[in-house]
């Protein structure tokens, strides 16, 4: 209920756990969850059917670090940059994901990952940096052949 007067947009059906931190820029999609004690702010669009385990954090923005002159406490931070998940998406636990990424449908995201670039559909990341480790596509294209 409350998680309805907060967000951006919420769907129908949708699960927010317990501890989880989110924003007015958030749109959760039909059927979907935000897993417990996650971080969700700025300007993130999250799909139907995604599931999210424990301690997944969003970053939009970042510290600013290229001048050497100054502390970089005093630097401020970057231009917020917004966040896609598409649909029926699996983010594992303690997954970091970064400004400005866009990940596609049916991906899986492996616990642990940090995921920093632009992620394709049907793929399964895993590691820091993520990096795909194979397409759940092909798989399906080979069991259909079989």
């Amino acid at each position: 209920f409350y998680g309805r007067l907060i967000l951006k947009k919420a769907g129908k059906k949708i699960n927010i756990e317990r501890g989880a931190c989110f924003g007015t820029g958030v749109t959760l999609g039909d059927y979907s969850g935000i897993g417990v004690n996650c971080e969700v702010f700025g300007d993130v669009s999250i799909g139907n059917d995604v599931m999210m385990g424990p301690e997944v954090v969003f970053y939009t923005t970042n510290h600013k670090f290229d001048r050497t002159d100054i502390p970089m406490r005093l630097q401020g931070t970057t231009e917020s940059k917004g966040i896609v998940i598409g649909n029926d998406v699996w983010i594992g636990r303690r997954a970091i994901i970064l400004p400005g990424v866009t990940i596609g449908d049916g991906v899986v995201i492996g616990a642990g990952a940090v995921v920093a670039k632009d992620i394709p559909s049907y793929s399964v990341v895993v590691g820091n940096p993520a990096r795909v480790i194979k397409n759940r596509n092909e798989q399906q294209i080979k069991q259909d052949n079989i």
